[in-house]
This record gives structure tokens, sequence and C-alpha cells, in this order.
């Protein structure tokens, strides 16, 4: 099993976003990518799939000697490096979408995939997720890998002994607000002491944030982390803690498993490929989890992309190979091997996507991501959002893990996002 994707995403965290591709360089004097038949791919760990791979070095044999590299550690401060080194740059890199609003002010590095053909193909896309690559000047760095649409995972036989609705169909219905899902919560606690509907009030931020069409920078540089749609979003989690429907338990410690495992912790708010970690995760409770939708509506985390430098000898062929291993089957086939979500709508009516899985009760799950996905809003992505939208999520963080107060924490994350803002040269 890969490194499960959220720790992917606390990766991407690490640094600031804003300043990522500062030190590059305005284009590369002399090509420093492929010679001849050698063509080379970065990607990093479940970032694609083995099998689709392996499959493209065999399918362009006779063109190209497609080198796909995986490489480990940070991957977005290596691709950094070597683009400003201007040596050694691969031909083809993914970006992971987290990443990708910091790469957009420095799209000259990067081929504009329009004028290789993009614009035929993107009807077959998730359009918001393509939209999540268009730079400001309407250029287009990269072609969609996958997307993370968020779902509600739940274990159904809990939920019924509380007297709550426990089918996909119904929990989706009867719970597609924030006030009925954390209603679903007090209940849940009522009627079984000590269970809880939520495991951190950071999940109920996240994907507030993620419901919405604006984020923590304008596309005018100015910091609106402090607006009404963050507010909202932010009062929303204090909210479920005043109710007492969070667990105190943190996740993916030993108390936090057991009481998975025993029901007490029966619901998870996440991604597509948190399946996966379902899975590997809490082996003992197969069977016995549904997937439903996420109160409040589509929400999205993670998902990422493939990008040609201008450092490559053959954009085309180095296109021909990316929209290849990017089509609909090849997608599919990327979430069976390792949980990508297909950004491509095409994928979802797929047989090899509609098997029953049997650690969610035979249920065909795409039923509930399809749909998710395809209606996820088109928001606009900052290069500043990471680095301004990190002490609101500290501070969320502060208040569910330890208590602290409410007011005072947002005063704080208020007071550090203005003074990041006025280092990155960010109004407010």
């Amino acid at each position: 099993m890969r490194l499960s994707r959220r720790g992917l995403l606390r990766a991407g965290l690490a640094g600031t976003a804003a300043t990522a591709l500062g030190g590059l360089a305005s284009g590369c004097a002399v090509p420093t990518g492929s010679t001849g038949r050698n063509m080379v791919l970065w990607y990093w760990s479940g970032g694609l799939s083995d099998t689709v791979v392996k499959k493209a070095k065999a399918r362009y044999d006779s063109s190209v000697d497609l080198d796909a590299i995986q490489i480990g550690g940070y991957y977005r401060s290596k691709l950094i490096t070597t683009m400003t080194g201007q040596a050694h740059i691969p031909d083809i890199a993914g970006l992971k979408g987290e990443d990708m609003a910091s790469y957009l002010p420095n799209a000259d590095q990067f081929i504009d995939l329009r004028t290789l053909g993009a614009e035929k193909l993107k009807s077959q896309y998730l359009d918001w997720k393509w939209q999540q690559a268009v730079a400001p000047d309407g250029s287009l760095i990269g072609f969609p890998i996958d997307v993370g649409p968020v779902v509600q995972y739940y274990q159904p036989a809990v939920y019924e002994k509380a007297g709550l609705a426990s089918e996909p169909d119904d929990v989706s219905s009867e719970m597609n607000t924030w006030d009925k899902f954390f209603a679903a919560g007090e209940q849940l606690k009522k009627r079984i002491p000590g269970t809880y509907i939520l495991t951190d009030v950071g999940s109920v931020f996240e994907m507030s944030i993620g419901q919405g069409t604006t984020r923590f920078v304008d596309r005018d540089k100015h910091f609106i982390g402090d607006g009404e749609h963050v507010r909202v979003c932010w009062d929303r989690a204090v909210e479920a803690k005043r109710r007492g429907i969070v667990s105190d338990l943190v996740t993916g410690t030993p108390d936090s498993i057991s009481a998975t495992e025993k029901g007490r912790l029966p619901s998870q708010l996440n991604a597509s490929w948190a399946a996966g970690d379902l899975k590997l995760q809490y082996p003992k409770t197969k069977g016995r989890w549904r997937v439903a939708n996420c109160p409040g509506g589509p929400s999205n985390v993670g998902g990422s992309f493939l990008a040609i430098t201008k450092a490559c000898r053959e954009p085309e062929k180095a296109f021909e190979i990316i929209t290849w291993l990017l089509n609909a089957d090849n997608q599919a086939q990327g979430f069976v091997d390792a949980g990508l979500f297909p950004s491509t709508p095409a994928s979802y009516d797929m047989k090899k996507l509609r098997e029953p899985d049997p650690f969610f009760g035979d249920q065909i799950t795409m039923d509930v991501y399809g749909p998710a996905a395809e209606k996820i809003p088109v928001a606009f992505n900052s290069p500043y959002d990471v680095a301004l939208g990190q002490p609101i999520r500290d501070e969320i963080k502060n208040v569910g893990v330890l208590g602290k107060d409410p007011k005072k924490a947002w005063r704080d994350a208020m007071s550090k996002c203005r003074r990041i803002a006025d280092h990155l040269g960010v109004s407010h």
C-alpha cells in the first residue's frame, strides 16, 4: 500500500506555496531535457498506476524510451531545484493538486498544452478540475490525473442502533445539511454514550471550505480569509465542538483505531482515496462500512496533474503519451490499482469501477463518488492560499484538540495571517 494521500497532503503544506517558484529563471536558455529516444517522466509513489505506466513504456517503445522515475521525499522541492538549476529537468512532470496554484505564476516554465491540441479533449474531463491548471495568461500547464470527491464513510449497524438512517440513500438525504448531520451526531451520542459522529473539527472546516468557490486570497492578491465565507466554516467547526459530537482521540492512534473497530467512531468525512486508508487501518471492519454523500454538498481534497516542461525536446510526443496515460480507460485502471479517482466522467460507467466492494458491504461506491465529483464547484485557488490558510487550520485544531477559546483562536489566526500577508506582499 502506498503512502496515504493524507500524508502526502500534509507534506505538501510544509513549504510556502507562494514562494515555491520564486527562484525559477524566466526560461531555459538551453533545453536540458531528453535527447534522442529518451524521455523522462517524474512522478511520486502512488501518483500514477504502475500497470498503466508499464503499458505506456511498451506502447511507445518503437518511438521513445520512456524513463518513468518515482521521486521520493519532498517531490515539489526536488522538481523546483532541478528546474532552477536548468539541468536534468524531466520532460513530463507530475504536479500535485495542492501545489498547482504555486506553479501558475510561472507558466512560462511549462508548455501551454493548448498549443498541442488540449482544447479538443477538454469536454472529456471534469471542468472544475481542468480550470485549476489554467494560468492567469490563459495557458494550460497541467493535464488532469485524478480528483478527491469527499463522502461520508459510516458504519450502518451503529447508525441503526442509534435510530438513525442507515441505508446510503437515506443517510445522504436525511443528513444532507450540516445542521441535520450535527443533530444526528447528538442523537448518536445520546443513544450510544461515548460514540462520536466526528473524529475531529478540522474535517468540518476543511470540507466546508471546499464546498465554496473562494478560499483565502482573491485574484487581486488581497487576503480574504477574514471574510464571511471563511468565518461561516470556522463557526460551523466550533459549533460541532460545542455540541459535543467530536471525539477527543487523535486519529491514527491505537486508541482511535480501537474505538473505530468497536463502533465508537463510526463516521468519517473524507475523500474517495481514504477508502484505501480505511481498508489498510481497519481490516477487521470489512463489510461494516457504507458510503453516503458529504453533508452540505460536494467538496474535494487532493488530485494532481501531468505537465510538459519547456526543457522537453519532443513536446508533441510527450503530449501523446500524457493523453494516452490519462484517457478514460487508463484512469479507470488507475482507480483500481492506486485509488486515483478519475477526472474523466466516462470512467464512472465502466464495469471495472462498478463492481460491488466487499469492504463496503458490496455497495457500488461509484454511485456516490461519481455524482459528487461532477458537482464540485469551480473555485479560484491562489498561490498564497496554502500559506495564509495554514494559521486558520492550526487554530481550529487548537480549538478542537486543546480546547482553546474559539474567539482567542480566531484573533490569533488573523494576527498570524496579517503578518504572513505582509511578508508575502499580500494586501489585507
